[in-house]
């Protein structure tokens, strides 16, 4: 399917000023079931735009925050270099928590809002933005969450204090989730990989859950721990979910 990946809106959040969106949605008339999909620390690079156009093009809107717009100018994208890396750091551990979950609220009240979307809702995100797809899916009108390797969920240490409350609330969760690890990333090591998993068996959630042999990272298209193969398995396991969960009635 043809796609539309030029458009972004400018979403008030409540004591932090506008978060640009960008938008990604089928070129053709109709409404379509919306996705908001949260970045890695780096926001809305090429690999995260070529990602975000790849679900779209399968027939969904799209919309990608950018994560730190309180402390960077719209627009702003962040190297894979070591700059990038510690200022992205820098700010995921600078932010607060509760400013992350105004900033999930606006990004779904714009894709339920927007005019090509049904209002049917999932979350999607990697590395940071797994841990933010999470915590947006704790929200009841959310059918269903991708968690590409959601770093600081099994340690509790996203936002500014360290401290977050995601493993308590996943009894909140009534999104049915999609969970990928790579065996080998050393952020989400086996133990934080095992309280997660045994936190969603003791609150009876609805999962799935894949632990591949790749590194930190395999999904994103550059760089030396960008896996092909394993890239296509993951992304065919959150389409089948999406398409199971969002095409309904």
């Amino acid at each position: 399917m043809i796609i539309r990946g030029d458009e972004h809106e400018d979403v008030p959040v409540a004591g932090a000023g506008p978060m640009r969106v960008h938008l990604f949605r089928p070129a053709v008339p109709g409404r379509f079931p919306a996705v908001l999909f949260f970045s890695e620390i780096y926001q809305v690079t090429d690999p995260i735009r070529r990602l975000a156009a790849l679900v779209a093009g399968q027939g969904y809107v799209v919309g990608v925050p950018e994560v730190y717009h309180e402390h960077e100018p719209a627009g702003t994208v962040l190297r894979y270099d070591q700059a990038g890396t510690d200022r992205g750091n820098a700010l995921k551990f600078g932010k607060p928590v509760a400013a992350y979950d105004a900033d999930a609220a606006a990004g779904l009240a714009c894709l339920r809002a927007h005019p090509a979307s049904t209002g049917r809702l999932a979350t999607f995100g990697v590395c940071l933005g797994g841990h933010l797809a999470l915590r947006a899916a704790l929200d009841p009108t959310v059918t269903a969450a991708a968690c590409f390797y959601p770093t600081d969920v099994h340690s509790g240490t996203l936002g500014l204090g360290r401290s977050d409350d995601t493993l308590a609330r996943l009894g909140e969760l009534k999104a049915e989730a999609l969970f990928v690890f790579g065996r080998q990333d050393p952020h989400v090591p086996f133990a934080g990989r095992e309280a997660i998993r045994a936190r969603l068996e003791a609150v009876g959630a609805a999962y799935a859950w894949h632990e591949v042999n790749a590194a930190h990272a395999f999904l994103r298209d550059e760089g030396p721990r960008y896996d092909p193969a394993l890239f296509l398995q993951a992304v065919g396991w959150m389409l089948a979910l999406f398409g199971r969960t969002l095409h309904g009635a």
